[in-house]
């Protein structure tokens, strides 16, 4: 058996080859140009002898080069390590070499350079994409076959517990979640036009947006960043139908949009991150369209569950496991083995199935602990209702014990999004002498009452009225903006470093 995820696009430029693949506001590429620049750009790569299995690291922004790139060396049978553009070259150094990298491809423009300090120093050839790369260069005639057990993809997770892992994705394992992501929960068709408002070298924007967008030959309008009111503009005078985003994108389309046209939209997808109820509603009354939450993580290709067309939205859940996929909740205490718990009570998600990775790679003690018996351990709390849908609680490691009593900060950021002055919140654990740690909220105020010196001690007042007196935050702190990571995820650990430190809160 033979397969290659260059055949995401190599197929739809076969069926549809004139149909408007990807738009930017410098050029519109039709199918057949833009699998003719992925095979250019293979010619290139082979040119400076990559081949099968050869890890070629990618550093480029959201831009026309990236698919390219990516379905080039796709098509070579190489295996593509794509890298944050907000990468410091330390820590770009530390992927070349973890992942053996080949070759190095990055972008000719501000910013880059601290892919050509890292290259230095690890000894990887650069490869730099000028105006005129692979121009003139004859293309490949088409993919190399690949076995379903190779590997496609090596993903570096975010390092959040201590040195980035490199996630090995195989080709089965990718295509099988693209080609059941555009049937469902997406249920994308040609004539579909998707906001790539998403980071491409992220899992949810590159797997879930780029590669499903490109299997069902429909059209992704590629934003090279995210922001709100620019992103609005393009929904409306490109006629997407389609919006794919975390949690922060949903908060600023909102903002964006308050006193403003609103553009028409078919269908709205959120992941990374939990989405709070009341924006999920505020998002639906607004635009006129359902928000479809899911669930996935990158060592699962990424899609676990979704809300999806299929049955009825249950706002709040992840919705159901997509096909082939099994989800149990598990103690979370016991690590070396899957024990499940009883439906309803909260343990840790675990997941089996064909999305699940080939393990990290040059980590085996590291796959070992993550993947017991062929379930992979999340890391995240979650439970079932009585109806199967499931429904994450937060990760494990961002649990608060507050006084022996475990505090789920999901659930007191659902409460705390309703107070008419929060636009933004993320609640935390800090140390305390006597309780263990104490719930802290950390707050972004509407503009309107930011000035307002008696804000905190109201929101725990308001907080006191309608959660448990286990729960409430005694701690609330307003900011101007909370932290987010390359995928717009807010980073708690960033808030607990700045929170937690002696003589850092009132």
């Amino acid at each position: 058996m033979s397969v290659s995820l260059a055949t995401v696009l190599a197929e739809s430029a076969l069926r549809r080859p004139d149909h408007p693949a990807l738009v930017t506001d410098a050029v519109t590429l039709t199918y057949r140009q833009l699998w003719s620049g992925a095979r250019r750009h293979a010619t290139v790569l082979r040119r400076h002898g990559i081949g099968p299995g050869d890890r070629v690291a990618l550093l480029l922004p959201n831009s026309p080069e990236f698919p390219m790139a990516y379905f080039g060396a796709l098509a070579l049978g190489a295996t593509v390590v794509p890298l944050p553009t907000t990468l410091r070259a330390g820590e770009i150094g530390y992927v070349l070499t973890d992942s053996a990298a080949a070759v190095l491809v990055r972008a000719d423009g501000p910013g880059s350079d601290a892919g050509v300090e890292a290259a230095d120093a690890t000894g990887t050839p650069v490869l730099t994409l000028t105006g005129d790369f692979a121009r003139d260069a004859e293309p490949i005639p088409g993919p190399v076959p690949r076995a379903p057990e190779d590997v496609a993809l090596i993903l570096y997770t975010s390092g959040t517990t201590g040195r980035p892992k490199g996630t090995m994705l195989t080709h089965l394992s990718v295509f099988l979640n693209v080609e059941l992501g555009r049937e469902s929960p997406f249920a994308m068709v040609a004539d579909d036009v998707l906001l790539g408002c998403l980071p491409l070298f992220h899992t949810f924007g590159q797997i879930c947006g780029m590669a499903t967008t490109f299997r069902a030959g429909a059209t992704m309008v590629l934003m090279d960043r995210f922001d709100g009111p620019r992103a609005v503009r393009l929904m409306a005078a490109h006629g997407c139908t389609v919006l794919m985003g975390v949690p922060t994108m949903y908060h600023a389309l909102l903002a964006a949009t308050e006193h403003g046209p609103v553009p028409p939209l078919d269908r709205a997808f959120s992941g990374g991150s939990a989405l709070p109820v009341a924006v999920l509603e505020t998002f639906e009354e607004r635009f006129g369209c359902p928000v479809y939450e899911g669930y996935g993580l990158t060592e699962a290709s990424p899609v676990v569950a979704y809300n999806q067309p299929a049955w009825p939205r249950r706002p709040g859940t992840v919705g159901r496991p997509i096909w082939g996929v099994e989800v149990v909740i598990a103690r979370a205490d016991v690590d070396d083995r899957v024990e499940p718990v009883p439906v309803g009570e909260i343990g840790e998600i675990v997941v089996r199935g064909h999305n699940v990775m080939a393990g990290y790679l040059n980590h085996p003690e590291a796959t070992a602990t993550t993947v017991v018996d062929g379930w992979l351990r999340s890391g995240d709390l979650g439970l079932f209702d009585a109806d199967g849908y499931l429904r994450v609680v937060d990760r494990k490691k961002d649990l608060v014990i507050r006084g022996g009593f475990n505090v789920y900060p999901r659930e007191l950021e659902e409460t705390l999004i309703r107070h008419p002055a929060v636009a933004q919140c993320a609640v935390i654990g800090v140390p305390h002498p006597t309780l263990g740690e104490e719930v802290c909220a950390v707050v972004v105020p509407r503009p309107a009452d930011a000035a307002d010196g008696e804000l905190p001690g109201r929101i725990v007042a308001w907080c006191r009225e309608r959660m448990a007196g286990h729960k409430y935050p005694r701690l609330v702190v307003l900011t101007d903006a909370l932290p987010l990571g390359a995928s717009g995820k807010v980073l708690k650990r960033e808030l607990v470093a700045r929170y937690a430190a002696p003589g850092a809160l009132p």
